[in-house]
């Protein structure tokens, strides 16, 4: 029936029709769970029919219906090909020419598992024309005696026609043996089988339709109850042979339930083997032709998917429904036979000897003759003949398939066959054909094969009771032994991203290594000086988990030890000028090497020598130094112990300090150590403790020899013993926290009448400005001090005056009482919550208090300080939110309409790939299969592949700074575009994440999935051989395009995104660079890892096109710019590391002030490029960058351009210039105010602007900004002198008054502050009569500390009321950038001036 009939081949995608097993079914549900299923599979079906009630699924035949050797010769012309050996015209052969090959890759034979001895599926499968003929050796051997007879022919026609070619030959073969078979198929074997002759042969009739029914294909199945449990095998002598079951035990049959797909079966090796099968089975009496089903059909036929048995006739009878065929009544009505009214009508004799077999099948159809299926029905009408209607229709098929057959052999007209040919083909049996290629001799078997009669040859043994067991089900487990790998390979991806972060901390630690190479580079000289200096050298112990330190000791004479590090810098000075003894301690074990020097009110100093021999010496030198030793000896072990390190000593001083102040401020001393239980000695010791020149100096952030230091302890030190006591520390506290300005000016004043005589001399008060200046690094020049005081003394009125009394020196300060009074001395250990709410409020802008004629500020400048009114902004919280939600969407709409297109279609991809696969992809069935993971996968790598495509837009820096300058800017925020840029990537990552985890589920679905199931799904990739084994979860991953390709991604990824971090990016930059343009290979992937088309057709480049032309332009835009190389006229290193570069300005260069430009020099050995602003203004001739050394690349530069190597070189080295960039700086002109705010090097830009400001007020340019704010935020105002002399360049153009300049330097100490109010006082002095600041020279305002943004920006609300916008342009640190934002966020909620934030940060 394999030769016309092909059903086995499943429909796609996969539908299951699962048969529900009765619990407690002895075989397939012993455990009595009443949840078992036999899977059944549909069979495959044109995907035109099946979609109405008038179009019905019309199942596909995988075979030629016709009887055209397709079983020997296979279904196709490359699969007849594929069994040719293409010599002498026969099939190929094995290693023995009477079996054919097995079966390879190119020939799709079927190979299910052999579940009791798998992993040799490819073992023992020969190749035939019919995909399924070694499902047992039954039809294996039945396959093997066509093989023959074709090459036996073959062999006969050669000998016959030797003038023959292959192909003639093969043809001819081929011809005959297809005769021969129909003949034997139709004239021999179906008249036997129907006990029924056939009609004669009356020609071709080409009006019949040989098209096999449903019904045929079903009911064909009755040859079912003809198969015996036991097959005999002999010889033609009649002996029959012993037969080894799977298990190894001796049988004298084939038990038919343990020969399915048999591998290597121990029974088939030979010719004769196989020759003695067929004998047997010649020999073989079939089962009665009845309803009756051997079990190895019914519950022990080889099962599908994982399990390995199933229920053939149960299978067959859902085949039926699968096919939707009409019930036994209407089969009969349709095949011209009586419909049955009742039961027993169906098989009157059965029913007289089984009548409750027709009882129960009334009660399984309801008692409705009309309901009852055709298989059954038709197997109950057998009983020693196949019944009526299965005679009826396999007489009706197979009459129509021969008379429908235009090439059948007895048809004269179509020329393969004469009459004398006709009539020997039918002429030759199946008898024939077997004597004619096995050993069996005439008379070894009957002349009709496919009877036995009495008398006959070889009578079968008597009929077997004792059968061999049947192997029981079992399941195979697709995902057995791949937990541990599966999830160890998930691990491993998921731990890319540390992989990346640990590669990313070894280089940044390796760059930071080089970084201080370079900085070190400089020192190696001083390091010399240190080894060479005289000392003794030794290491420091600082504490048990702390590091060696190796120190220089030297000593002094009149007492005193330095301590000095590597770079020869005193990091300590021990003086004993004012103790008796000096407790020393040497170890007396471990080489006697360490030495503990127990300095008094102080932490002490452990030493480890080299050897002992060097600690004796450095013992003998103190001695020789006038020191007075107390020498003792303790264990290491011990004088560790005993030591007191500067930890522990710094934890002794916060108790001081913490009760210093709970003394004087009155603090509540809950959250501070009181004097019970087990903390009252470390607070008494505390207490007892003494401070020591060095630690007060500490204390206040300065120098220990600073004058302030020395003028402020030596009044503190009542008793002169060189320390200071908690009652003498608690004396000058009270002070300076709680004293009267009047006590404070009097302190003042005796802190520095040095020769007590009460007066403070110009000298005096020379060296007290002096000490206050110590704090800014010295900020003032001595010129710079005396001119401040000899202008606090000419507006005093004391200009004849050389010295001045306490009352002089407090008048001179009349004015600033306010300031004293908040005065305070900033200690450390007064950063505490209850400090600060004893303190007063900190501003750090300066407020318009007393008299504002003293001050030369015009109104306007007077209400910029003023505090605005906060009255007007109490309303109710709901109605604030509300206004607050308009601001916020007023101010950012721009913003939020481009983000919510861009989330829109992002959303919209992915919806609409969810939506595919959820609904619509039911024809690839793999929903059925991983409907979450495909959702998530296939959704998100749409929306990736829209963000990866479109995120290259916001890198297109020459579109960017086109663009800005048209009407777009006004509905895109450009000056956006990085911010958008690291937006879009975060979400791709965590989009990347979900489609890899989407993934894991599919791989995890596939692996368990069967091979039939996913050659629906992937047709391309897998073809269903019936072996059902899923390739393992490591062949998606490592051995298809997208899962190798997809690995590498995520591998990619991490490290883009790590070294993209803010962290390593300022650490190396080099790294960021180098890992960011791995993007070209990332999208070489992308484009490979949807090329393949596993699950969809590639579509990345769609969404990529578009912007990937749009990039690739502007990128070729930049390199035709990049190699340009640019002579560098000028190169200054100015102080706080700040790199002076002046070069040529290219022909067509045109930019706008505030705009950036990038900048490679191939003379530092690499190609990266580092963005840097100009500051130069449009219309000078040259440009210019002011860079500053933060890192390798700017430290090399620098070193690059310094004069040795510029000298070295004979000439400045060249760079390469890619540019301008336009950002946010660049549209300062488009408000009516704007403000800069620059910090440290951020101020760049804003050189720029200042410059092209000065310009254009000087020419007269029409520009739309009236007033210009410039904050510099500087640590001094020496850091970056070169700014100075643009803002007085400004000062002097500045003839409109545009530009209001406020520098804040933040290297003093808070406001209030003791030193920083004296200071203050002295600028307020110098500005009023001089109109300059005392610090910069400049007419602006300068202010200690850091500015206040809030208040400033509320301030400037009050001054220009009529202006509804104002521009804030910041650059700088990201805190200062922040707070600037925040500033900006929190004035904005109200409905007043808005303020538009532009920053960037370095």
């Amino acid at each position: 029936m394999s030769e016309i009939y092909g059903i086995e081949k499943l429909g796609c995608p996969i539908e299951y029709l699962n048969i529900e097993i009765p619990a407690g079914d002895e075989v397939f549900d012993p455990d009595n769970t009443g949840e078992v299923v036999i899977p059944f599979r549909r069979s495959k079906w044109c995907k035109r029919t099946g979609n109405s009630p008038n179009n019905p699924r019309y199942q596909v035949n995988s075979v030629t219906a016709w009887i055209d050797g397709s079983s020997i010769y296979g279904r196709s012309h490359s699969w007849s090909d594929a069994l040719r050996s293409f010599s002498g015209g026969k099939l190929l052969s094995g290693s023995d020419p009477m079996f054919p090959v097995e079966a390879s890759m190119g020939i799709p034979m079927w190979k299910p598992i052999y579940p009791f001895k798998r992993g040799k599926e490819d073992i023992g499968i020969y190749a035939f024309g019919y995909n399924r003929a070694n499902e047992n050796p039954f039809l294996q051997a039945e396959s093997i005696v066509w093989f023959r007879y074709h090459n036996y022919l073959a062999e006969e026609f050669a000998k016959k026609h030797p003038q023959w070619s292959d192909e003639d030959l093969f043809h001819h073969a081929r011809k005959w043996v297809i005769a021969t078979y129909q003949n034997i198929v139709l004239y021999e074997w179906l008249p036997v089988f129907l006990q029924k002759e056939v009609l004669p042969y009356q020609g071709y009739n080409q009006h019949i339709d040989s098209t096999l029914t449903n019904e045929f294909q079903v009911v064909y199945q009755y040859l079912s109850s003809l198969v015996p449990s036991g097959i005999y095998a002999r010889d033609k002598t009649c002996t029959f042979r012993n037969i080894i079951d799977s298990s190894g035990g001796t049988w004298p049959f084939y038990r038919f339930c343990d020969n399915y797909w048999r591998r290597e079966n121990p029974n088939i090796q030979t010719a004769e083997d196989v020759d003695a099968l067929i004998l047997g089975m010649t020999s073989q009496i079939a089962e009665d032709e009845d309803n009756v089903v051997i079990e190895d059909l019914r519950d022990y036929w080889y099962g599908t998917l994982k399990y390995s048995r199933t229920d053939y006739i149960a299978s067959s009878i859902q085949r039926g429904r699968d096919f939707g065929l009409c019930c036994y009544n209407r089969a009969r009505e349709y095949f011209g036979l009586a419909p049955i009214t009742g039961w027993q009508d169906i098989n009157p004799k059965l029913h007289q000897i089984n009548k409750q077999l027709f009882d129960d099948l009334a009660m399984l159809y309801d008692n409705d003759t009309s309901k009852l299926e055709l298989l059954p029905g038709a197997l109950l009408e057998c009983y020693g003949d196949p019944g009526e209607l299965i005679t009826a229709i396999t007489m009706n098929q197979f009459q129509r398939l021969r008379d429908g057959d235009r090439f059948w052999f007895e048809n004269k007209r179509n020329g393969l066959f004469n009459t004398d040919e006709i009539a020997k083909i039918k002429n030759t049996s199946f008898h024939d054909v077997i004597l004619a290629v096995t050993s069996a001799d005439f008379g070894d078997i009957q002349q009709n094969v496919f009877t036995w009669r009495e008398g006959d040859p070889c009578p079968q043994p008597e009929k077997a009771t004792v059968f061999p067991s049947c192997l029981r089900l079992t399941a195979i487990d697709y995902f057995e032994g791949c937990v541990i790998g599966y999830s160890s390979l998930i691990v491993i991806i998921c731990a890319f991203p540390l992989v990346s972060f640990f590669i990313a901390c070894a280089v940044a630690q390796s760059r930071k290594r080089d970084f201080k190479k370079i900085q070190n580079k400089q020192a190696v000289s001083s390091m010399k000086t240190v080894l060479s200096a005289e000392g003794i050298a030794a290491q420091e112990w600082q504490g048990s988990n702390e590091p060696l330190c190796p120190v220089l000791l030297q000593i002094h004479s009149q007492q005193v030890i330095r301590v000095l590090d590597s770079r020869f810098t005193v990091i300590r000075t021990i003086n004993m000028q004012n103790h008796q003894q000096f407790n020393v301690i040497q170890s007396n074990n471990h080489g006697c090497r360490t030495l503990l020097l127990k300095v008094p009110n102080e932490y002490d100093t452990v030493l480890y020598f080299y050897n002992e021999d060097e600690c004796t010496s450095f013992i003998n030198q103190l001695q020789e130094n006038g020191f007075s030793l107390k020498e003792g000896r303790l264990d290491e072990d011990s004088l560790l112990n005993e030591a007191v390190t500067k930890k522990q000593r710094s934890q002794i001083l916060e108790t001081f300090f913490r009760h210093s102040f709970a003394q004087v401020l009155n603090i509540d001393q809950s959250g501070i150590e009181s004097f019970s239980a087990g903390s009252s000695l470390k607070v008494k010791e505390a207490l007892k403790c003494e401070l020591s020149r060095t630690e007060f100096a500490d204390s206040l952030g300065l120098k220990p020899h600073s004058l302030f230091v020395e003028s402020m302890f030596s009044l503190a030190d009542e008793d002169g013993n060189g320390y200071l006591s908690f009652i003498e520390f608690l004396n000058i506290l009270l002070i300076l926290m709680k004293g009267s300005p009047e006590e404070k000016t009097k302190l003042m004043f005796t802190m520095y009448d040095i020769d007590g005589n009460g007066f403070l001399s110009k000298e005096e008060f020379f060296n007290m400005l002096k000490s206050f200046i110590e704090i800014s690094n010295n900020c003032l020049t001595k010129d710079q001090a005396e001119q401040a005081i000899e202008v606090m003394f000419k507006e005093a009125g004391f200009e004849n005056k050389n010295e001045l009394t306490w009352e002089d020196f407090h008048y001179l300060l009349r004015d600033h009482d306010k300031e004293l009074r908040f005065t305070k001395l900033q200690f450390k250990g007064m950063d505490g919550p209850e400090v600060y709410k004893e303190m007063c409020r900190r501003v750090s802008c300066i407020e318009s208090m007393g008299d504002t004629n003293d001050l030369s500020y015009t109104l306007e400048e007077q209400r910029l300080y003023t505090e605005a009114k906060k009255g007007k902004y109490q309303r109710h919280k709901v109605h604030q939110k509300i206004q607050e939600f308009k601001r916020f969407i007023e101010n950012y709409r721009r913003h939020i309409v481009c983000v919510v297109i861009f989330y829109g279609i992002s959303a919209g991809v992915f919806l609409e790939r969810a939506y595919y696969y959820a609904f619509e992809s039911q024809h690839s069935g793999i929903g059925e299969v991983t409907l979450p993971g495909i959702i998530v996968s296939r959704g998100t790598a749409a929306s990736i592949s829209f963000m990866f495509s479109y995120i290259l837009l916001t890198m297109c820096r020459n579109l960017i700074t086109f663009l800005r300058e048209t009407f777009l800017n006004q509905y895109i925020p450009f000056d956006a575009a990085v911010d958008f840029h690291r937006l879009i990537a975060k979400t791709a990552v965590i989009l990347a994440v979900l489609h890899s985890a989407g993934h894991a589920v599919n791989i995890y679905m596939f692996s368990i999935s069967p091979l039939s199931t996913l050659s629906c799904i992937f047709p391309k990739v897998f073809i269903d051989d019936g072996s059902e084994i899923p390739p393992k979860y490591y062949w998606w991953f490592f051995q298809t395009i997208p899962g190798f390709t997809g690995i590498l991604l995520l591998g990619i990824l991490a490290l883009m995104y790590v070294f993209a971090s803010r962290h390593f990016r300022r650490i190396s930059f080099r790294g960021f660079w180098f890992t960011h343009h791995l993007y070209v290979l990332m999208y070489i992937l992308i484009i490979l890892h949807g090329s393949f088309g596993l699950i969809q057709l590639p579509r990345f480049h769609i969404y990529l096109s578009v912007p990937g032309i749009i990039f690739v332009g502007d990128n070729l835009i930049s390199l035709s710019r990049k190699k340009r190389e640019i002579n560098v006229i000028k190169a200054e290193l100015l102080p706080s590391d700040v790199t002076y570069l002046k070069f040529e300005r290219p022909a067509d260069f045109e930019y706008k002030s505030g705009q950036w430009v990038r900048i490679a020099c191939l003379s530092l050995g690499t190609n990266e490029y580092h963005p840097f602003t100009l500051t130069t203004a449009p219309h000078e001739d040259t440009l210019s960058l002011h860079i500053r050394a933060a890192g390798p690349w700017t430290t090399r530069l620098r070193e690059l351009y310094s004069p040795q190597s510029v000298a070295e070189l004979n000439g400045y080295p060249k760079i390469y210039l890619d540019g301008p960039f336009g950002e946010g700086h660049q549209e300062w002109n488009k408000y009516e105010v704007s403000i800069l705010v620059g910090g440290g090097i951020g101020v760049t830009p804003f050189a720029s602007i200042l410059k092209d400001l000065v310009f254009k007020s000087s020419v007269h340019a029409k520009i739309m900004c009236k007033k210009v704010y410039f904050i510099w935020v500087t640590r001094t105002q020496r850091q970056f002198e070169w700014l100075a002399e643009i803002i007085k360049e400004v000062e002097e153009n500045d003839e409109h008054n545009l530009v209001s300049v406020h520098i804040y330097i933040t290297q003093f100490a808070e406001k209030f502050d003791l030193r920083t109010t004296m200071l203050y006082i002295c600028e307020r002095h110098f500005q009023k009569v001089l109109n300059r600041s005392l610090f910069t020279g400049l007419q602006s305002i300068t202010h200690f500390g850091r500015p206040q943004f809030e208040l400033f920006f509320t301030s400037l609300q009050e001054v220009h009321p009529e202006v509804k916008k104002i521009g804030v342009f910041s650059c700088g640190p990201p805190g200062m950038t922040k707070g600037v934002e925040k500033a900006c966020q929190t004035l904005n909620k109200r409905d007043q001036t808005h303020f538009t934030h532009h920053f960037e940060n370095f």
